[in-house]
């Protein structure tokens, strides 16, 4: 068997799924994989004057997290804002509701009453909804000689033991930002001009990104000294710390909150799903925000409460097509041939790459034909999306790398008289990444050489400067893309994509895909190195070079070797006396 083709194991993900019936739907689940958060927040709740920065992400719904992460913290003592007079002087304090001790004589000034966990801000936050208000009132002046007929409605920080605000909604207002930081300076508020200052009582939970925290400590001197608690989410989780049973636990919490539950066979497509949002066979996602959305369109199609397999499948097929417009307009263009792409026969010079074109929610496969001229000159890869301005400099880096290469197996002992350009054909827009380094050298190679590659199978992969095959991003997308491709033109069982070995574990491919691959009409091959590529595309071995670093003449570095020595003149240097004799008589006969 060819060890370059992987195992029809090795295509999707395997998951030991748990029993239903031994599944929960807890609060705490929702915290799965949060340790660096519950860390960060149980140091919250045991320290003083230290607040915390809770760095989320974009698909995880923040209100649940929050709700779970805030019952983690248990009940609190009910607490009372009192007046007090000590010589003959006001002030406020807290204490604790059942530590309240009642003087017979005057009954104790309470203006507020703390009795709630948490509480969340966001949207368009006032300075009310921090410290409260007094009730205006044009009978009784405000000062402290009539506070016991005053009427305060107290904010965020008088009502709850912790407060969650939303960091992009208070800097937004840039009083609100001023007042905390002066709040958290002084430990204390004040509600009223005229009022002796309040007592902080309240821990700060900020929430935003981790871009903003980074931010805030470099810009902000004070920040560091009152937010030094981090807690950072983690976006996936990986199954060699934690077990199925526990995701499994976390699937039903977040069924729960979206007011569905689980059929037995709805676990296997959620795992398969969960790992393809991750990219990889052994994580899972725990972006539950878009979890839960899945669910909620599964229940909306199907009308029932009990979500299946089939109603996660048929969920994923419509998401599919309410935002594959871009996609189908691409096949479209391959269909009628406005893009011209042969996956059949074989090419000098030119190679099957493949893309993946992303939106902000959406990303899809599309292959690209790369193709190599070569030229004499002074050993320059020239890249001509760079000199078009429509390349970017991960590519632009990608190909340097690339002539790197080129240089270090044909270029030790002396410069190469050879220049080439290398072009993604039919490109209009900017090009960037370096996974296509790999196609880009085995065209680059049969250009050379003049020996054909089979169109049938595709290309990707980065490469480095010793020729070794390098992990890339989006392999599921570029896959399938291809396969898609060939699919509607007719599969041959010739037809096959080339992958980096690295990437094997971050297969999860659809399910028509892997029947293909079963049936024995398409094909994966895995590689770690540039001289396995070249050997499949071109069914030509690539050779191995002797202590003088000269390779067979029978192989295709051989092959290189002659024509760059052609085009250098060597060969001319190198003819004896008779062979020039016999072709000039050859010339004359």
């Amino acid at each position: 068997m060819n060890p370059n083709v992987i195992p029809l194991s090795s295509l999707t993900p395997k998951h030991n799924l748990p029993a239903l019936s031994t599944l929960k739907n807890e609060k705490k689940s929702l915290l799965l994989g949060q340790e660096r958060v519950v860390d960060a927040f149980t140091l919250l709740t045991k320290t003083a004057h230290q607040h915390m920065y809770l760095a989320d992400f974009a698909g995880i719904d923040r209100k649940a997290f929050i709700d779970a992460l805030a019952s983690q913290q248990g009940d609190k003592a009910s607490q009372l804002l009192i007046g007090s007079n000590d010589n003959n002087t006001t002030h406020f304090q807290w204490v604790d509701e059942q530590d309240l001790v009642l003087n017979e004589k005057r009954e104790p000034l309470i203006l507020s009453h703390k009795n709630q966990g948490y509480s969340y801000l966001s949207g368009n936050i006032k300075r009310t909804d921090l410290v409260g208000r007094l009730l205006s009132s044009s009978v009784h002046p405000i000062n402290t000689a009539n506070l016991d007929k005053l009427q305060y409605q107290a904010g965020a920080l008088a009502q709850c033991h912790t407060l969650f605000i939303c960091a992009d909604s208070l800097w937004k207002r840039e009083g609100l930002w001023d007042l905390l930081l002066n709040i958290l300076s002084s430990k204390s508020y004040q509600i009223h001009s005229q009022l002796p200052l309040v007592p902080l009582n309240c821990k700060i939970v900020l929430v935003g990104t981790s871009t903003q925290y980074s931010v805030c400590w470099i810009e902000e001197s004070q920040f560091s000294l009152h937010f030094p608690l981090l807690g950072e989410m983690s976006y996936e989780l990986d199954l060699t710390s934690y077990s199925e049973k526990d995701y499994g636990n976390w699937l039903v919490s977040i069924a729960a909150l979206n007011q569905v539950s689980l059929s037995h066979s709805a676990l296997a497509p959620l795992f398969n799903y969960s790992a393809r949002l991750a990219d990889h066979q052994r994580r899972l996602t725990l972006l539950s925000s878009q979890v839960g959305q899945l669910l909620s369109q599964a229940h909306a199609y199907s009308g029932v409460s009990e979500i299946s397999a089939k109603d996660i499948a048929y969920a994923l097929t419509r998401y599919q097509l309410r935002h594959n417009a871009s996609e189908t307009l691409s096949a479209q263009n391959f269909d009628d041939k406005f893009i011209n792409l042969p996956t059949e026969g074989e090419r000098v010079g030119q190679i099957n790459g493949l893309t993946v074109l992303e939106t902000v929610e959406y990303s899809y496969g599309e292959p690209a034909r790369i193709t190599a001229s070569v030229h004499y000159g002074d050993g320059e890869v020239a890249d001509i999306e760079r000199k078009s301005e429509l390349g970017g400099n991960i590519h632009a880096k990608g190909m340097m790398i690339l002539s790197s290469c080129l240089y270090r197996i044909f270029g030790k002992d002396a410069p190469l008289h050879l220049n080439a350009n290398i072009v993604f054909e039919q490109s209009y827009q900017e090009i960037d990444g370096d996974s296509a380094s790999l196609a880009e050298y085995c065209s680059l190679i049969s250009a050379i050489t003049e020996k054909p590659i089979s169109q049938s199978i595709a290309a990707t992969g980065a490469i480095d400067q010793f020729g070794k095959v390098q992990a890339i991003g989006g392999v599921n997308e570029k896959i399938e893309g291809f396969f898609n491709l060939c699919e509607r033109r007719g599969l041959t069982g010739n037809q096959g994509v080339i992958i980096p070995r690295a990437n094997t574990q971050q297969l999860n491919l659809s399910a028509n895909l892997v029947a293909a691959i079963e049936d024995k009409k398409f094909s994966l091959y895995q590689i770690d190195h540039i001289d396995e590529a070249v050997e499949l595309l071109m069914k030509m071995t690539a050779g191995v070079a002797d202590e003088n670093n000269d390779f067979p003449e029978d192989s295709l570095y051989g092959l290189v070797q002659g024509r760059l020595a052609n085009l250098a003149g060597y060969s001319d240097e190198e003819s004896t006396f008779f062979e020039k004799l016999l072709r000039k008589l050859k010339f004359f006969s």
